[in-house]
């Protein structure tokens, strides 16, 4: 509880409403002479210290105004004459934002994740709280905390150098990626990397290559930026790459292209970077989610193919840690470092320094891959589950892609038709199934390059094996009942 403030301030309180709200409604005008303080004080019953501190109060926020040798006065500029009768209300001014702001509106806010209980919510990006390295991270915090400074103080805006050359080691160790710690910029979030690279790399009317489907917010940055987003269709393969347009810039997600799991093929990484040094574009490889592949070691960055600086690599721990710790980095090419050094101080100085300094001591002492490690065979364990639960369930109504690596798969359901999609989503959260739609993740155009089956993203790393069962039994239920309703509606 609040500590309740002593009496001689809640009068002065008291006092200072009551003149302002006699100013207010007009009663004391610009100029009009206040009572002395001996005069108030016996009309209210207190000392004349309680009249004389709320004159003092009022007088700094410009309500009053004091001379030497006269009577306080209502400052001037106050209790404005009301508006003559039968004269219209003053239109209202609409808010003007910038030609950014609007291009921002256009965008749909993303639904929030529901409040209720659920059989089990398949939504992508979560993970479980179970899994975070409580006693690792409460360690390496606790260090961070009781580590003595001289002062506090803003730090340099690439982020802390203890994090920066922990993650220059760790990039070696677990993505064969050489780079200087300069290089490196801690950014928060991969969301950030991506606002920072539109923001320093195009401007209104550039192109932008970007896998389709692909990763819509990454989408909407460079669409805000006011830069022209060219769509180009993947396959098993990732990215087509061949007969690629003039761009500023790519966006690529090769080591698993985001949704649909592909890997891009090593003559399509040298078709990309012959491309990007042929137009001096620069590549964003965003590698969300490389420390999760099952069968084979993680497929080397395809920065570590780029020996002409055209690369930008975007890493974050939201699928390792918790995306709520909002902690990603960006490996920029020597050219750029200044550039992007400039923007995050500008932005916002620098990512929160407790957190980088906990990151730091969790990837030095180790932690941090052992956790890794440990999280991949659990979660190896629900990929393990969901398939099981989904060839049990569905057996051929349904071909599942994209499984062989990160936190999700993709189902298509076969037979149904993708304008049902939503309506079956709708029927399965209000039977207690959290499911998401595939088709918010390719480009707007026309239906023929839209998929004709309906298609379901479904995370798993926030499940346990029974709820990815139940949730998928459930699933099939919703599935069976829509679908003969379907059928009906067929014939």
């Amino acid at each position: 509880m609040t500590p309740e403030a002593p009496a001689s301030a809640r009068i002065t309180r008291r006092i200072c409403e009551a003149i302002k709200g006699q100013i207010a409604a007009g009663a004391l005008g610009p100029g009009t002479p206040l009572p002395s303080t001996r005069a108030l004080a016996a009309e209210w019953g207190v000392s004349r210290t309680t009249v004389t501190a709320a004159y003092e109060q009022l007088i700094a926020e410009g309500y009053l105004e004091a001379r030497q040798g006269a009577r306080t006065r209502v400052a001037q500029g106050l209790g404005l004459a009301p508006a003559p009768q039968g004269q219209a209300e003053p239109p209202d001014v609409p808010e003007r934002l910038s030609a950014y702001g609007q291009r921002l509106m256009e965008f749909a806010l993303p639904p929030m994740p529901g409040g209720g209980r659920m059989i089990a919510d398949f939504r992508y990006g979560d993970v479980a709280a179970a899994d975070f390295p409580v006693l690792a991270w409460r360690k390496a915090v606790g260090g961070a905390v009781l580590r003595r400074q001289e002062r506090l103080r803003y730090g340099d805006p690439r982020g802390l150098a203890g994090l920066r050359v922990a993650l220059q080691g760790y990039l070696w160790r677990a993505r064969g990626l050489r780079c200087d710690q300069d290089q490196i910029i801690v950014v928060n979030g991969s969301q950030q990397g991506l606002d920072l690279c539109a923001r320093l790399l195009l401007d209104p009317g550039d192109r932008v290559v970007m896998e389709n489907p692909g990763y819509a917010l990454a989408q909407q940055v460079f669409l805000a930026s006011g830069a022209e987003v060219v769509p180009v269709q993947v396959d098993g393969e990732g990215l087509q790459t061949e007969g690629l347009p003039a761009a500023r810039l790519a966006y690529t997600t090769p080591s698993h292209q985001f949704p649909l799991g592909g890997v891009l093929s090593a003559g399509r990484r040298r078709e990309l970077l012959a491309w990007a040094r042929r137009t001096g574009a620069h590549v964003i490889e965003d590698d969300y989610d490389s420390e999760y592949r099952y069968d084979i070691a993680p497929i080397p960055p395809l920065q570590a193919m780029d020996d002409a600086g055209r690369v930008i690599y975007l890493g974050t721990v939201s699928k390792t840690l918790s995306p709520t710790l909002r902690l990603g980095y960006l490996v920029v090419p020597p050219a750029l470092s200044t550039a992007f050094t400039q923007a995050k101080r500008l932005t916002d100085r620098h990512a929160p320094g407790l957190e980088q300094e906990a990151l730091a001591d969790l990837i030095g002492s180790g932690a941090y891959e052992r956790h890794v490690r440990r999280v991949r065979r659990l979660n190896g364990d629900r990929r393990a589950a969901l398939l099981a639960a989904l060839a049990d369930s569905l057996g051929n109504a349904a071909t599942v892609v994209g499984a062989d690596a990160g936190l999700h798969v993709v189902v298509w359901l076969n037979g149904l038709p993708r304008t049902w999609e939503d309506e079956l989503i709708a029927r399965a959260l209000a039977a207690g199934v959290g499911v998401y739609p595939v088709t918010p993740l390719y480009a707007p155009g026309p239906a023929t390059l839209l998929p004709a089956t309906a298609g379901l993203l479904m995370g798993y790393a926030s499940l346990d094996d029974s709820a990815i069962r139940r949730g998928v039994r459930m699933l099939r239920e919703v599935l069976d009942s829509f679908t003969r309703r379907f059928r009906s509606q067929s014939f």
